[in-house]
């Protein structure tokens, strides 16, 4: 351990100078501390890669000779060794900025340092705790009431290597040293005040005690963590799974945890955080590619509000399972064959009566054969009296003929879950499969959109966010589509000269077996996490809840900005997906990313609509108020963008509805405040849903009553919108007497 003796005793702060002396006395102090760590850090990678090698060198052969039983064993046990030695040097290659952010000093004088990953002297002793130890709670949950033996926490901010900052807490004055000194005006304000950029920046040295109990809650069932904008929800989600892994290690990595986002813009934000804090076996999807395990498709556009509300609708199952019974467009209506001079027929009821009943019991894709065998007892019990020939030989004879061929290859003809969706564009198939269901508007929306989409090649066709589910519904449905069994495989290999192995002509065919019809197709995980949990409609969490029937959930939302205008059907369908589990919830207070006077506004316009709203409290105030401007739209975000660029130093968003998207894009551009190179600019034009999750240093929200016309959740989405910026608000509206407007005071 290092004691606090470690540092040079620091004197009492009386003038700037003196300040400046002390502070770059404790950066020194710290800095060797660092440097000592990172020291460390190097003679273990090169112990890894010596490991590495040693492993590598084991049991080396030219396949000229046998392997004996027991080298079988030898065999294994090196690439067991090989793959800890690299898995080991991964994560101490790894992209560690900032490997050490936090120290403890303890009421008995001893030193804590905390720090992405744990780091060891030669002597065993600890140089850093990692954060998710057991041993570092206290950086995170001791408080001035309760400072669990912490007199202070320190937070270091470095760059690399390099220690530039440091920031304090003095959390037991009654038992601290009076040589002890505290700098800065507290962690999590200053982390606050800092620039943003195109990435989220991990506030792991700042997470306060009621976000470090949501993180480290027991991992069994449901943890529900909800809490207004600015509260720290993702980030807390994102460091309970670090912590999950960490603590759980063999159940989650071997399971796998599954993280959902509402979009891949907000994916892309946030795709280092987990790195950063030690952990790369977690897979991230938005919501709109989460069936890619299973399909080529990836749904990225939002449909418009009516027309998602539609697609989201629990009502759908309904319609996909009819759709799934009837039969494709062009399929023979009737079966007719000549069997010994006999001529067997089977008319369409009859034809619809298999279909229906060999569906009840299979999966279309995977019922071939059973509707084969339904048509032979159909045509079986036809046979005239006096027919010679038993049941068996009755079936050879039939099977044998090429009419039965042809006919049960187009009656019963496999189909993907893309091609099956693309046929709602048929309005009177859809009316059929609709019912009551859907209301002839709705059936009227859904066939438009579907005609549209099916007017380009299969390749080319745009499928929305609210599409994926519908398709990975339809892919449960189908089944599978087997495989082609038409390409041959060689019983003998062209050359092994170059094949790593040996293989029998058994092995290299076991891929053309008949997949097993109970194996799960889609990946299923040990734990899922999904946040932005208030827009998942009910036909999304039927998809999340196929990849999570056996997992600890972590769902991360609020009501209040949700865009899913059913409640009560997004209540059924959570009802459904808990079921039984234990259900823990958490709430975040405090919002520590908006200022108040912004938050002030955005609270005025959600209370108007939603008076039970879930306000936290905005504790940051920067003493500027929002800019309410009125002018002609692209001409007035033009200059309003302009300014903040000036006045802040991060990231600025344009938050603008859709129907202004592309006149936006092209002013901007114009104007030379967007190029191609999206990662090299300071100025983003995103939409209200894509900006989900996201912060800037300065939003501009473009005309917010279009915001609230075109949003499935209307202000709710708005109040999403006002609640991005970190530093500076402006709207833009083309009339001063914009209804929004009428909410505020």
């Amino acid at each position: 351990m290092t004691s606090s003796s470690d540092t040079a005793a620091p004197e009492s702060v009386q003038s700037d100078q003196d300040a400046a002396a002390v502070l770059d006395r404790e950066l020194a102090a710290e800095q060797a501390h660092v440097d000592k760590v990172y020291q460390r850090l190097d003679v273990a990678s090169r112990s890894a890669r010596l490991v590495a090698a040693e492993g590598r060198s084991l049991y080396q052969s030219d396949r000229s000779s046998y392997v004996r039983e027991e080298d079988g064993t030898g065999l294994l046990e090196r690439d067991i060794f090989a793959f800890q030695a690299a898995k080991r040097l991964a994560t101490l290659d790894a992209e560690h900025e900032g490997l050490v952010f936090g120290r403890l000093d303890h009421v008995d004088a001893e030193a804590r340092y905390i720090g992405r990953i744990g780091v060891r002297d030669a002597d065993y002793e600890p140089l850093v705790i990692d954060w998710r130890a057991p041993a570092a709670a206290a950086f995170y949950r001791a408080t001035p009431s309760n400072p669990m033996n912490v007199t202070r926490r320190r937070v270091l901010r470095c760059q690399g290597a390099k220690v530039v900052g440091i920031e304090d807490d003095l959390l037991d004055s009654e038992h601290a040293p009076d040589d002890l000194v505290v700098i800065g005006d507290g962690a999590l304000l200053a982390a606050l005040s800092r620039a943003r950029g195109h990435n989220m920046r991990d506030i792991v040295a700042t997470i306060q005690a009621e976000q470090d109990e949501a993180i480290r809650a027991p991992w069994q069932g449901f943890t529900m963590i909800s809490g207004g904008p600015g509260t720290g929800k993702t980030v807390v989600a994102l460091h309970r799974a670090a912590y999950l892994l960490y603590s759980n290690r063999r159940r989650f990595e071997s399971g796998g945890v599954l993280v959902v986002g509402p979009s891949q813009v907000f994916m892309n934000y946030i795709e280092r955080v987990l790195p950063s804090l030690g952990e790369e076996s977690v897979t991230l999807r938005s919501i709109g590619t989460v069936p890619n395990d299973i399909l080529e498709v990836a749904g990225m556009r939002h449909d418009p509000a009516e027309l998602s509300a539609i697609k989201g609708s629990l009502r759908m199952v309904r319609v996909l399972r009819r759709l799934v019974t009837e039969p494709p467009a062009g399929v023979p209506n009737e079966l007719r064959l000549t069997v010994d001079g006999v001529v067997y027929a089977l008319d369409g009821p009859t034809l619809a009566r298999i279909r229906t009943d060999v569906l009840a019991h299979h999966k279309l894709n995977q019922a071939r054969d059973a509707a084969e065998t339904a048509l032979l007892t159909a045509l079986w019990r036809r046979r005239p009296r006096e027919l010679d020939l038993d049941r068996p030989d009755f079936d050879d004879a039939v099977t044998s003929t090429a009419a039965f061929h042809n006919f049960t290859s187009a009656w019963w003809p496999t189909l993907s879950a893309p091609a099956a969706l693309a046929r709602l564009a048929d309005r009177a198939l859809l009316g059929r499969a609709a019912g009551s269901q859907l209301s002839r508007q709705e059936q009227d929306l859904l066939a438009a959109d579907y005609a549209r989409l099916t007017s380009v090649p299969p390749a080319r066709r745009d499928w929305s966010v609210a599409d994926s589910a519908l398709l990975d519904e339809l892919a449960s449905l189908l089944g599978p589509v087997p495989e082609s069994n038409s390409v041959e495989i060689p019983l003998f290999l062209e050359s092994g000269d170059d094949v790593p192995e040996v293989f029998t002509t058994m092995e290299r065919l076991a891929d053309r077996s008949e997949p097993d019809p109970f194996a799960t197709p889609h990946d299923t995980y040990a734990h899922i996490l999904v946040d932005e949990a208030q827009d998942i409609s009910p036909m999304q969490w039927q998809m999340l809840r196929r990849r999570g029937g056996s997992a600890s959930w972590t769902i991360v939302g609020d009501p209040a900005q949700s865009s899913w205008p059913d409640a009560a059907e997004y209540e059924r369908a959570m009802s459904e997906l808990v079921r039984t589990a234990p259900v823990r919830r958490f709430r975040m207070s405090t919002n520590y990313r908006s200022p108040a006077e912004v938050f002030d506004l955005a609270a005025q316009v959600v209370v108007g609509t939603f008076p039970d709203a879930d306000l936290p409290t905005a504790v940051r105030s920067v003493g500027y108020q929002p800019e309410l401007l009125v002018g002609d739209v692209e001409d007035t975000v033009i200059k309003a963008a302009l300014e903040l660029l000036e006045q802040v130093e991060g990231t600025v968003g344009v938050i603008a509805p859709p129907s202004r998207q592309q006149a936006l894009r092209d002013a901007l551009a114009d104007a030379k405040l967007i190029t191609d190179d999206a990662a090299a600019d300071r100025l983003v034009l995103v939409t209200p849903l894509a900006a989900k999750g996201l912060e800037y240093d300065g939003a501009i929200v473009v005309t917010p009553d279009d915001i609230v016309a075109e949003s499935p959740g209307g202000v709710r989405v708005l109040y999403v919108a006002l609640t991005r910026p970190t530093q500076r608000l402006v709207t833009v509206d083309e009339r001063p007497d914009a209804a929004w407007r009428a909410t505020l005071d």
